[in-house]
């Protein structure tokens, strides 16, 4: 069966957003200048490249993920656009409630029930499973225990208050330490696997 990996940026106080929604405390938040060391973009690379699929919230869907990833995997010349390139290339998979249809390319709907569809998509063959955000739907996820698999960025920030991603966890979510990298652009990688 295959995994299902989160990889997300988080702050050292454990938010993946600011209050307002906003990533400027990031040492890489998305734009155009990938403003991670070399060693944290092959890292980064190597893990979208282990996947084949992607699982989106309709929000961040519909707020531009794909079609960034789409336009940053045409710019060669950008350290990015391998990294893009498997985004791209990957199928997407869009948790929705509310839309009838994909506009999206390479992109499909789901509509069920949120434990049912992760695992048959899970079922299926292929390589792992890699979802980034939004905030929402991966606290649902992880509320679940449906994530296999952690990577979390720590950036070397604190925000005071924002979005939490673990605050919808009943209990203790018991963690296993896999691998704890620092990177000289001061993030610290932490992944983890689920213990339960």
């Amino acid at each position: 069966m295959r995994k299902l990996i989160l990889q997300m940026q988080l702050s050292v106080d454990g938010f993946a957003a600011a209050a307002d929604g906003s990533g400027s405390w990031m040492v890489w938040s998305y734009g155009d200048n990938w403003t991670w060391d070399p060693a944290l973009q092959d890292y980064h690379t190597a893990l979208i490249a282990s996947a084949d699929e992607i699982l989106l919230s309709r929000k961040m869907a519909e707020e531009g993920f794909i079609g960034h990833w789409e336009k940053m995997a045409g710019q060669v010349n950008n350290p990015q656009a391998v990294f893009a390139g498997h985004i791209r290339d990957a199928g997407k998979v869009v948790f929705t409630h509310t839309l009838d249809q994909s506009n999206w390319p390479n992109t499909v709907l789901a509509k069920g029930d949120l434990t049912a569809e992760v695992k048959a998509l899970k079922k299926k063959q292929g390589k792992n499973m890699i979802v980034f955000g939004g905030v929402s739907f991966v606290s649902a996820l992880i509320a679940a225990g449906l994530i296999d698999e952690y990577h979390l960025i720590i950036n070397p920030a604190a925000i005071g208050r924002g979005m939490p991603v673990f605050d919808k966890v009943q209990g203790v979510l018991g963690l296993s330490l896999v691998n704890a990298t620092a990177y000289p652009s001061g993030i610290v990688v932490l992944q983890y696997r689920y213990a339960g």
